[in-house]
């Protein structure tokens, strides 16, 4: 079955960030200061956060509406995002075109792990962005997945869904200053490990949530690469979870596909431990194909893994 063709109950979920050309290398290894490195693998896909998960959530039987900033109508370089989307059946009518800046673009060096190096560039206009109408925008949708990094053209948006009821999570990759507005405008807060301990100044992942947690009433967590996830619990307890064991060959988009698995899941009524389990999953099985988001899973995949990997109980600390 093709992976944007979803069943009748599928739960339709927002992404706002910003698209991204993607430039990816594949090299044997990373060029020194000054030096050059021969690229045994390129190609060039759309990327960027919210996208990523926009396609990780298609592929795992939801529908994904995407908005935000792109470049000049003019640019025809970043027309391909366009075709990509549509290929995937990801509703982008609400993409705004942004007079005289360019699309985003990042260069992406992936070494023999899968480890990636990633230089990008955004344009400090497309910040400036307004989004379509509220109503446009969160017309059916289930949950809103966001960018922290856009929280100046997203948070009024997140404020308005979290009064309709609708749950917001936000894929905390960004710095969040102790006065965000995406604190208080959200439901469900996942961090990277590098902003949490940025954000909450310690390196202590049960601290720095507990930091956080003082903050705000959304559930927080942080992903931890390898060493797995950790949470608070709705009696301020840490959970954590290890990742599922896989050959890791390209992590590109992986952590996107967590998040894009994890909003799915939140916007189905799974509980938390349900909800990290089968995004860990998907991001697990991304992490052995090559191709970034565009590599993601199926959720018949997922489900299969689930139902064959011994099922480790959070253990709390």
């Amino acid at each position: 079955m093709p992976s944007h063709v979803k069943p009748n109950n599928a739960k339709r979920i927002l992404c706002v960030g910003m698209a991204v050309r993607d430039l990816v290398f594949g090299v044997r290894d990373l060029p020194m200061r000054g030096g050059k490195a021969h690229a045994d693998h390129f190609d060039e896909i759309a990327g960027g956060n919210a996208l990523n998960a926009a396609i990780g959530i298609t592929r795992l039987g939801g529908e994904a509406r995407f908005s935000g900033p792109m470049g000049d109508a003019a640019e025809k370089q970043c027309e391909f995002i366009f075709d990509q989307l549509e290929a995937e059946g990801i509703d982008y009518s609400g993409v705004v075109r942004m007079p005289g800046l360019v699309t985003p673009i990042s260069n992406i060096l992936i070494d023999p792990s899968g480890e990636r190096t990633i230089v990008t560039f955004r344009h400090p206009d497309l910040w400036k962005v307004k989004l379509p109408d509220a109503d446009q925008l969160l017309a059916g949708c289930a949950a809103v997945l966001v960018e922290n990094r856009c929280a100046s053209f997203v948070t009024e948006l997140c404020s308005e869904a979290r009064c309709r009821g609708i749950a917001v999570i936000v894929d905390a990759d960004q710095v969040m200053s102790s006065r965000e507005g995406l604190l208080t405008a959200s439901s469900h807060i996942v961090f990277s490990a590098e902003t949490l301990f940025a954000t909450a100044g310690t390196q202590d992942a049960a601290q720095a949530l507990r930091r956080i947690a003082a903050l705000t009433p959304s559930f927080v967590a942080v992903t931890l690469g390898a060493h797995g996830m950790t949470w608070l619990d709705g009696a301020g307890r840490i959970n954590q979870m290890p990742t599922f064991p896989v050959h890791t060959v390209h992590t590109l988009g992986a952590g996107d596909v967590f998040h894009g698995g994890f909003a799915l899941a939140v916007a189905e009524g799974a509980g938390i431990e349900d909800a990290m389990r089968f995004a860990s999953a998907a991001a697990a099985l991304k992490c052995t194909r090559f191709g970034g988001a565009f590599a993601a899973p199926t959720r018949a995949e997922v489900e299969k893994l689930l139902s064959e990997a011994p099922r480790a109980a959070s253990g709390r600390a």
